[in-house]
């Protein structure tokens, strides 16, 4: 596989890994209990999943979902998946990977943009696309993923034929019924620019938009991530977020999926976490914020260590330095918790670890410098341009900022995206195009704002749409939040603005870690909150406090604040 070359496929990774290493368990997905009580688990090896997925690849082919053929998946974490998946890009097809945990109503409206040809998905999934209808317009063929062992087609059976008006139904039963062969799977030599991939962004600060993801995106990001965090063929990844959980095959990592509920890790188990790290005995582990939150509070309490793990990952959103001191207790001495920055659109752009941050950067965070990301990591450039709601053509050096001064992070580099599916507007708004030539690379725009210090390092201050301009001053999110999450009856702080653009009122809704008892608590807390908030320049103008229970959160990661709805919410309470 070569990202350079004129042919690469993702899933080749796949395939020369069980050429190398084909009884080594690729993939263990949750399948019950044990005697014990414990959570039980399923397996293939990397020669199995190899072949199981070749066995699908030629059935899709076979029923219509072959090379550039755009098919929504949805089926629940687990070898099916992981099979259905690389069998997609084995066969040349194109996955929608699209979480069900957005709702249905952005379900729908992304399924419609994307258009799939093909729906491949549970019971469930196809009720749902049934009765609202989603995709209907394009749909051909569809293929519900369903309990039971396929059958063998015999030599005087015909494939399913199609049923319904135009639309060919068949189960994945026989999907692998027409399959089945001894033969290994020519892959599609698919080029590096082709499409892969429509992947949804989580709509955390506006509508899920899809971008769009080629073989050689694909390609670099797991060269990029396994020279970054040098991860070794033979390791074991314990990844609580499916998505990410596709890379580790691709690394020649062990991909373990622990039992838990994927669109709700600040609910998660921490004993589930704990026990399926012991038991395979996981050098890797990918987890949001909220998870690590969850299962280092867990573990710090009693005295857990998990000496198997040689790093942890953590992404989706910024990770408080009490979160990573609580669940640095559980590692060895030496193993860092690292933090990569990017986006759906572009990932990786930077990194940083946990050393770094609880040594050195967190006392800046706290007096409000904003959240260093790191630097960028190789083959990435990063620059800070001025902050622009509009379109922005193409790029000159005049855009930057100097050094220590906020602006929006424009990134360049072999995984960024070249523009959203169906969204012309969208992908005119984030792209800027980077050089002359009749098809120049394009530079993504992050929407993120933040600056870059005098050594290098990248510092996030929030979302360029969350930022509050008062009649006086532009305040940025994270660089206010964190001053006042530094109270210790505070769990965690959001900056909203309420009023007309330009001239808004900064309101600091806060979500208590305990609710007040009573009104007099409150208003304590309160000039408590504004005595912190009066020794600094940029949060001394914030005097309106407001109270809530739990703030409003994605799906995804369970960490990112939806602060539009919280300024909705305290645009009814202020005067």
């Amino acid at each position: 596989m070569s990202v350079g070359g004129l042919v690469t496929n993702v899933a080749a990774a796949l395939t020369e890994t069980a050429r190398v290493r084909p009884y080594v368990t690729a993939v263990a997905c949750p399948a019950g209990r044990d005697r014990a009580g414990r959570s039980a688990y399923t397996h293939w090896t990397f020669r199995e999943l190899d072949r199981q997925s070749d066995v699908l690849a030629r059935g899709l082919t076979d029923v219509g979902i072959g090379r550039g053929v755009r098919t929504a998946l949805m089926v629940k974490p687990g070898l099916e998946f992981f099979a259905l998946t690389f069998a997609l890009f084995k066969a040349g097809a194109v996955p929608i990977l699209i979480d069900p945990g957005m709702g249905i109503r952005n379900l729908g409206r992304c399924l419609a943009e994307a258009e799939p040809e093909g729906f491949i998905g549970i019971p469930l999934a196809q009720l749902a696309r049934t009765v609202l209808g989603w995709a209907k317009p394009t749909l051909r063929i569809v293929v519900t993923v369903a309990p039971g062992r396929p059958r063998r087609l015999t030599a005087h059976e015909a494939p399913p034929a199609p049923l319904g008006k135009g639309v060919r139904r068949v189960s994945l039963a026989d999907v692998m019924s027409a399959g089945l062969s001894d033969e290994p799977f020519s892959i599609a030599p698919t080029r590096a620019d082709d499409v892969a991939a429509v992947l949804f962004t989580s709509g955390s600060t506006g509508p899920p938009k899809g971008a769009v993801y080629t073989h050689g995106i694909f390609a670099a990001q797991v060269a990029m991530l396994r020279e970054l965090y040098r991860i070794e063929p033979g390791e074991i990844d314990l990844c609580t977020f499916p998505l990410f959980a596709l890379f580790a095959p691709a690394l020649g990592m062990t991909s373990i999926v622990p039992e838990m509920d994927a669109t709700r890790p600040a609910q998660v188990d921490p004993v589930k976490i704990i026990d399926a790290i012991e038991g395979f005995g996981a050098t890797n582990m990918f987890g949001s914020p909220a998870l690590l939150k969850r299962v280092g509070e867990y573990g710090a309490e009693r005295g857990i260590r998990l000496p198997s793990l040689k790093r942890v990952v953590s992404a989706g959103a910024p990770v408080p330095a009490r979160v990573m001191e609580r669940f640095a207790t559980m590692l060895a001495p030496g193993v860092q918790i690292y933090t990569p920055y990017g986006a759906t659109e572009s990932l990786p752009v930077a990194s940083i670890g946990s050393d770094e941050i609880l040594g050195e950067t967190r006392h800046a965070t706290d007096r409000g410098a904003g959240v260093c990301v790191g630097r960028p990591v190789a083959g990435m450039r990063v620059e800070v341009m001025r902050i622009d709601d509009g379109p922005v053509a193409s790029w000159s050096d005049d855009l930057s900022v100097p050094v220590g001064e906020v602006g929006e992070f424009v990134v360049h580099g072999p995984v960024v995206t070249q523009s959203y599916f169906n969204r012309p507007e969208a992908t005119r708004l984030s792209k800027i195009k980077a050089g002359d030539g009749a098809e120049p690379a394009l530079m993504h725009r992050m929407g993120d704002v933040g600056y870059r210090d005098r050594e290098g390092r990248l510092w996030f201050c929030g979302r360029k749409a969350h930022r509050v301009v008062t009649g006086s001053s532009t305040l940025f999110t994270i660089p206010c939040e964190a001053v006042f999450n530094t109270h210790p009856e505070v769990n965690r702080t959001a900056l909203v603005g309420v009023g007309p653009a330009g001239a808004a009122r900064p309101v600091l809704c806060v979500e208590p870690k305990v609710w007040p008892r009573s009104r007099a608590e409150r208003g304590r807390i309160v000039r408590e909150l504004r005595e912190i908030g009066s020794k600094f320049e940029h949060t001394r103008s914030i005097e309106t406090f407001l109270f809530r229970r739990a703030f409003p959160v994605d799906i995804r990661h369970n960490a990112k604040i939806f602060r539009e709805k919280l300024a909705v919410w305290a645009a009814r309470r202020v005067r």
